[in-house]
């Protein structure tokens, strides 16, 4: 695990792997979760036994902001993010879906600090996100998201 106490050890990582995550499994119940959560009620996340037989991937997929929203909690594996008052997220960009997420397959995230910059003390940093689907050689996604460090003075 990845620790950052201050702004110029987030930076002494710029351009670099900043380590991968724990294998995430998505069940069918986290998926129906999101189903809720979001009204997206689409039959190729919800009903596995028509997904199994009329759907392209034979079985219930996850959604792909399902595995967006996954970022926060998997990046918590990948570095710790000590010495702040606060922490939000910022914003993504350039996500491109290049593989569904079938139900039970497990994924993790592979991190890369993109960018770093100072705001008046506030901490910003752009970080490569990348989704592996274990025993897949294509990422369910690629793309960036940005969060910002308030760090303690």
């Amino acid at each position: 695990m990845l620790i950052v106490n201050n702004y110029e050890e987030f930076e002494s990582h710029l351009g670099k792997e900043l380590g991968i995550s724990q294998w995430h499994t998505i069940t069918q119940q986290q998926i129906n979760l999101f189903s809720d959560a979001t009204l997206d009620h689409q039959w190729i996340h919800t009903d596995p036994e028509r997904a199994a037989t009329e759907g392209p991937f034979k079985g219930t997929i996850a959604h792909g902001y399902l595995t967006l929203s996954l970022i926060p909690y998997l990046w918590k594996q990948i570095a710790d993010i000590r010495n702040i008052k606060m922490e939000i997220n910022y914003g993504i960009e350039s996500f491109k879906f290049g593989q569904a997420v079938v139900v039970n397959s497990e994924v993790r995230l592979k991190a890369k600090l993109k960018s770093i910059a100072n705001l008046r003390g506030i901490t910003k940093v752009s970080i490569e996100a990348e989704l592996e689907i274990k025993d897949l050689p294509k990422p369910a996604y690629t793309g960036a998201v940005q969060f910002l460090y308030h760090f303690n003075s």
